[in-house]
């Protein structure tokens, strides 16, 4: 069963027991009070006709008349005030009853009293009210006065009510049951909405929401869904560039492993299978060597980068940036020197709030890249300004059109030139990478010809 019809029959079942019981106490109270009322509207009567009879006894010479007049007397009086519903007792004998019930109670002690007594008996279907007292009569004989009425128009009346109540009870019941359905199932219908919105997530809509109606619970629901949803979005997307970026890295691994290892297999065999002279075995195993190297550098760039996907987690420090720049200085310079190239420093900054170790990999790379696109005797100037640390180099540039791909794994301007300086295309895939766990933005100029500027920008914080 459906969660809006179990609560649209709790709600319809607390609903009509709650009407019902109320109902029947009103339908009982009301027949409490018509009998409490009856009771008091005869008890009056029957005390005032009581008095009024007694009195007409106090004047009479009742004792001197005949019995046969005394009858007759008795009658009259009676007769005189309501004879249908009075019975008049001498004791415990009925001396007048001209009223269509029989008495049988003449001898109960209860009537016999001054404040009077009154019960309502059931005869078949209908409901006799039957109230006593005494006659206030001060001289030899007890004489007491009988009030019997059919009060049965009463009882009628109250199951006419009765039973209409239950007509309109029946009427409104149904009512309310077709009100209830419809109106839990349109406050349930966010929920609906929610378990079709998150089936649709399941089978790969992630751009499936939920339109927020309200602000009541139903609606936080549904804005807390909303955002759950934003949040697996994101993610995903991220899953999925992060999958693409490993992907197309594989790729180009694989790729760029088929020259170097094609040459080691080359040289190698060659050395195995070929008699050569002392100096072409050296110059074959400087070969492989230097590819061995290539192949080194590779994968530990590779395995730097990929890392940094898996682990955003970076040691922030205060780092000096002129003792950074030195430490970058001293492990550049063999590779400098290699190519007679002066590596020029500025710096302004004092200190910046960054992972040393990954910030001198940043310098060296882009350092590597600048002395391979210069020229022999060149120069590089390393500078700190501001919130940004550039690398400058003036040799053959880059251009226009490659300028936005070069941060891509893998990417090369120029393949043959990049391969045979031992190039693997990852360097600014990695220094971008970098940048981006510091907070900050790699921005490149170059002019073809010209040289090549690339600068760190930190967020001004």
């Amino acid at each position: 069963m459906k969660l809006w019809m179990k609560l649209s029959l709790v709600m319809v079942v607390t609903l009509m027991a709650a009407t019902g019981v109320s109902g029947a106490a009103v339908i009982y109270r009301t027949e409490q009070y018509n009998e409490e009322k009856t009771l008091e509207i005869y008890g009056q009567q029957l005390k005032s006709t009581a008095y009024a009879i007694a009195k007409e006894l106090q004047d009479s010479p009742i004792e001197e008349y005949s019995e046969r007049t005394r009858y007759s007397f008795f009658n009259y009086l009676v007769k005189k005030y309501d004879p249908s519903k009075y019975i008049l007792l001498e004791g415990n004998q009925a001396v007048c009853n001209l009223t269509p019930f029989e008495f049988t109670g003449a001898k109960d002690g209860k009537w016999k009293t001054e404040e009077g007594n009154s019960a309502i008996q059931k005869n078949g279907k209908q409901y006799i009210l039957v109230a006593g007292r005494q006659i206030p009569y001060n001289k030899s004989k007890n004489y007491s006065l009988i009030l019997v009425q059919d009060i049965s128009p009463i009882y009628e009346d109250i199951r006419q009510q009765a039973y209409l109540y239950m007509v309109i009870y029946a009427g409104a019941a149904l009512f309310s049951v077709l009100l209830v359905f419809i109106l839990s199932k349109r406050i349930l219908k966010p929920l609906k909405e929610l378990q079709q919105a998150a089936e649709g997530i399941s089978r790969g809509d992630l751009k499936r929401r939920v339109w927020v109606r309200t602000r009541d619970e139903a609606g936080v629901l549904a804005e807390a869904f909303n955002g759950m949803a934003e949040r697996i979005e994101g993610q995903m997307t991220e899953l999925e560039y992060v999958s693409e970026q490993r992907r197309q890295m594989l790729g180009s691994l694989t790729h760029e492993l088929k020259t170097p290892m094609t040459s080691i297999i080359g040289y190698a065999d060659t050395l195995l299978h070929v008699n050569l002279k002392k100096e072409n075995q050296e110059r074959a195993l400087a070969h492989i060597h230097e590819e061995c190297r290539r192949l080194e550098r590779l994968s530990g760039k590779l395995m730097n980068l990929m890392g940094m996907y898996d682990n955003d987690s970076v040691y922030m420090e205060e780092v000096s940036v002129q003792e950074l720049f030195r430490k970058v200085e001293d492990l550049e310079k063999y590779h400098l020197d290699e190519k007679k190239i002066v590596l020029k420093t500025s710096c302004e900054m004092n200190s910046l709030w960054a992972d040393k170790d990954l910030m001198e990999s940043l310098l060296i790379n882009l350092i590597d890249n600048a002395v391979k696109a210069s020229g022999e005797g060149g120069s590089i100037l390393l500078e700190g300004y501001g919130k940004t640390i550039s690398v400058q180099d003036y040799g053959i540039g880059i251009p226009d059109e490659e300028v936005e791909k070069v941060t891509e794994a893998f990417y090369m301007v120029d393949k043959a030139r990049s391969r045979k300086s031992g190039g693997s295309g990852l360097g600014l895939a990695l220094c971008s990478r970098i940048a981006a766990l510091h907070g900050a933005e790699l921005r490149i100029q170059s002019k073809l010809g010209e040289g090549t500027k690339v600068a760190v920008v930190f967020q001004s914080k």
